[in-house]
């Protein structure tokens, strides 16, 4: 796949996970990412770890390739004039410092796109720029707690759970790049270039919206429902002989062969179960009906059964399984592009697809200040780039 940001030139002010994981969106479309990283420590997750691979982070390499790195203190006159240089030359700033810092600096879009009128600036933070809460420090798992995330996921009964990926920080770099490519469009219309803001908060709240729906209408508050959801049952995880497998029997055809493939069509003719808002209504009572059956038999033995007459159920998967099956190597989710210190280096795709693959694995997460020769003198030409 050949990328339709080549040639756009990207300036990455960011650390940790939502603001890499943005511009790591756009590298992988072919964009020129140049990363600007603090000197001695760069980005923080140059230090996330154990574990460690070969001396790398794992955290770093994964939200960090297809970029050059240069270090620059934007305090010191110099490397100011030089920062200045790339963002007049460029097409997109990407910057997640605490809100106000880059104004502080003198780098605020009203300054920057003076000189630069086509410049998209975006704007990463935790709360949003604006509010009380605006300047206090903002992390996924901060965020899962205050948006009302984490007081849905855990068990029933049990204690709040964070979601163990960085959902909000990489959903915020998801909707960064949503973002810098409708300005960027909007650009090729107008001539002119745009800021806007992602926060984490607002990514959270988006992730809700059937949630706020059912406050919304009635006070619904949701409760903690396991690997269950709202509005539908049986939807979810449950025991087998040998392990868990999800079981996800959305509507009534689908209960109707999953009560007979497992031998209770005695739920069938249950009252409280005869449709889904009283599956949902009384989904205590069914979990331990449909539990009590599955946890007789193994999890392939579920698996196979239910998916001969398509209803859909998996078993629960941990990642070493995940990385050796058969679907997983069919689509060829994984790839590697070579790198100076980790010889059997593996990563995810970028999961967009054509005719011609996914989009290229072209550099492996950069050293700290790998490019600075480089970009002495501003960008390098074209032919530098290839």
């Amino acid at each position: 796949m050949i990328g339709s940001l080549d040639g756009v030139r990207v300036v990455d002010v960011t650390t940790s996970v939502a603001g890499p994981f943005a511009t790591l969106i756009l590298g992988d479309l072919g964009a020129d990412v140049v990363k600007v990283e603090r000197p001695g420590s760069g980005d923080d997750t140059r230090r996330w770890g154990p574990p460690f691979w070969n001396g790398e982070s794992p955290h770093f390499t994964a939200f960090n390739r297809n970029k050059r790195s240069v270090v620059m203190d934007l305090k010191e006159p110099a490397d100011a004039e030089r920062f200045r240089a790339l963002v007049d030359a460029a097409d997109v700033l990407v910057q997640n410092l605490r809100p106000g810092a880059m104004d502080a600096l003198g780098f605020g879009y009203d300054t920057l796109s003076a000189t630069n009128p086509g410049l998209i600036h975006c704007d990463m933070t935790g709360y949003g720029s604006g509010g009380p809460l605006s300047d206090r420090p903002a992390y996924d798992p901060l965020l899962q707690a205050f948006s009302g995330l984490m007081s849905m996921t855990g068990e029933p009964g049990g204690a709040p759970a964070r979601i163990p990926v960085s959902v909000l920080d990489q959903g915020t770099g998801m909707w960064a790049a949503i973002g810098i490519l409708d300005a960027l469009r909007r650009r090729e219309r107008t001539g002119r270039g745009t800021r806007f803001e992602v926060s984490l908060l607002n990514t959270a709240l988006m992730w809700l919206p059937a949630q706020f729906g059912n406050y919304f209408a009635d006070g619904t508050v949701p409760r903690r429902l396991g690997s269950g959801t709202i509005g539908i049952y049986p939807y979810g995880a449950f025991p087998t002989a040998d392990g868990s497998a999800v079981v996800a029997a959305g509507n009534q055809v689908l209960w109707t062969r999953l009560c007979g493939v497992i031998g209770r069509r005695d739920l069938i003719e249950d009252t409280r179960f005869a449709d889904n808002p009283g599956r949902v209504d009384h989904r205590d009572e069914l979990h331990a009906e449909l539990a009590a059956t599955l946890s007789t038999r193994p999890t392939a033995y579920w698996t196979e059964s239910l998916g001969a007459v398509g209803v859909p159920c998996t078993p629960i998967q941990t990642l070493d399984q995940v990385a050796e099956h058969e679907q997983v190597k069919a689509i060829g989710a994984f790839g590697s592009v070579p790198h100076p210190a980790i010889p059997d280096f593996r990563t995810v795709h970028l999961p967009v697809r054509d005719a011609d693959g996914y989009p290229a694995l072209s550099r492996p997460a950069p050293g700290l200040g790998e490019h600075d020769s480089e970009f002495a003198d501003g960008w390098p030409s074209a032919r530098d780039n290839a």
